[in-house]
């Protein structure tokens, strides 16, 4: 494992080395980056342009004892109030907790006993951007001054339907490769963002992971690599090549959700920097 894992490491470091990273909008500079949308002239921001930066695990930031659990648990840094202030608009996960954590579901702690999703219409209602096919087509000018679009899978109850507050599962796609190989992940998640149709003639919204995730084997316990943040210096340093290689390979226009463990400032620039070179056509 420790042979192949330094390969795949040095097979997309070759691959930065030959072809770069300087992908359309890729020195772009975030003068705001806790309202980047408002930077963007809303009038002319369709939501099918936008390629969300978004967080894995989002609120894992303070899981667990900080000592003997929290390093195999938490995939976040910061709160989830820290992730918005520096540009994140996608969070994902409905567990609180995961793993040798013992995961359980966001609806167990709103409300242990009525369904969750009145909860969340009561508090969030004046802000939710109800289920609406057409959204796909609007700018985000059209649908202010509601902001949130919150996709809802119950446990127990029937999926909302068009014109609920909260949109159903299937607005909401993904693949997602079970492995603590770096070009593995990158290479799948490529393949599977090829078989997408473009952002412009779908109605969904898919995500891409740039995560890679923990085996538990003899070697991995034997050197203790089974830590995620650890997994994810693997990955961490080819977000931008991704990209790169998205558009050098003709997927560039099916590229949406972008997400990360440990995000951080440069990942979020990356995402603003490609959807700003959409709306200026340069794609």
């Amino acid at each position: 494992m420790g042979k192949e894992l330094s390969r795949q490491v040095q097979n997309l470091r070759d691959l930065k080395n030959r072809n770069g990273c300087n992908f359309p909008g890729y020195d772009y500079h975030v003068q705001d980056r806790k309202n980047w949308m408002s930077t963007l002239a809303p009038e002319k921001l369709h939501v099918n342009l936008i390629v969300w930066p978004g967080t894995h695990n989002s609120a894992t930031d303070y899981v667990g004892d900080r000592i003997i659990t929290r390093p195999y648990g938490r995939c976040q840094r910061l709160s989830i109030y820290q992730q918005l202030v520096i540009g994140v608009r996608v969070q994902k996960d409905r567990l609180v907790c995961h793993d040798i954590l013992n995961g359980y579901n966001v609806d167990v702690v709103i409300n242990d006993n009525n369904p969750g999703n009145k909860y969340l219409e009561a508090e969030l209602g004046e802000f939710l951007i109800h289920q609406d096919d057409n959204v796909f087509d609007k700018t985000v000018a059209e649908l202010l001054p509601k902001r949130i679009i919150c996709i809802w899978k119950p446990r127990n109850s029937p999926e909302p339907r068009q014109g609920s507050p909260l949109w159903s599962s299937c607005y909401l796609k993904g693949d997602w490769t079970n492995t603590d190989l770096p070009e593995t992940k990158f290479e799948s998640n490529m393949q599977h963002l090829s078989d997408q149709p473009p952002v412009t003639s779908r109605i969904f919204f898919y995500k891409v992971e740039n995560t890679v995730t923990a085996q538990p084997n003899a070697l991995n316990l034997l050197f203790n690599t089974l830590w995620v943040e650890q997994l994810h210096v693997r990955i961490q340093p080819f977000a931008r090549l991704f990209i790169m290689e998205c558009i050098s390979r003709g997927y560039g226009d099916r590229l949406q959700i972008f997400s990360s463990d440990f995000i951080d400032e440069d990942f979020v620039d990356a995402c603003i920097g490609l959807t700003n070179a959409r709306i200026k056509g340069k794609l």
